[in-house]
């Protein structure tokens, strides 16, 4: 969790355009053959993956809107809310599955590569306008739905988050029949 009341924002815009970038040399390489290809440690394919990552990015957008929510109310009603989103962690981690199985028939590799360039630059526009203040503000997040999510993260926490997210999963990639 970020203590300070000031984030370096120039380290985040940083990070988005190096997953920016890596997301694009992963797209353009691959081949339909690697994209097709199973991932290490998950049951999805690589094109899969692939828009599962784009997700976590897509994810903020709505994880910034509820931190604005619950960052105003008394911290209990946050932690009941993460309670019964952990409570919600079987259906959830479907979802979660199920989602980029259905969404790479519908997007293809160059779609998903423009989405996440919408993405990148709609969360570069967001963090541009917050206040420390807004960014100081928080919530608590349910646990169980990734490894990432702390109890409680702030507005700079969760702009953080998908780049994290990006990072760990690019390891499980089997692109060119290589770890990446």
């Amino acid at each position: 969790m970020m203590n300070e009341m000031s984030m370096d924002r120039q380290a985040v815009f940083a990070d988005y355009e190096r997953a920016r970038q890596t997301f694009h040399d992963l797209l353009d390489r691959a081949t339909k053959a690697d994209l097709a290809r199973p991932t290490r440690g998950t049951r999805w394919t690589n094109e899969q993956l692939l828009w599962h990552m784009l997700f976590g990015y897509m994810v903020v957008r709505a994880l910034l809107v509820l931190a604005r929510i619950f960052g105003r109310l008394p911290r209990s009603a946050g932690k009941g809310f993460a309670r019964a989103l952990n409570a919600a962690t079987i259906p959830f981690d479907w979802v979660n599955y199920v989602g980029p199985c259905g969404a790479v028939k519908v997007f293809g590799p160059r779609r998903t590569g423009a989405a996440f360039d919408r993405v990148i630059d709609s969360l570069h526009r967001r963090l541009t306008m917050q206040s420390d203040a807004d960014l100081a503000r928080g919530m608590h997040y349910p646990v169980r739905w990734d490894p990432f999510f702390q109890d409680f993260m702030t507005l700079a926490d969760i702009y953080r988050y998908p780049t994290r997210h990006f990072d760990f999963h690019r390891h499980q990639l089997t692109l060119n029949g290589e770890l990446n």
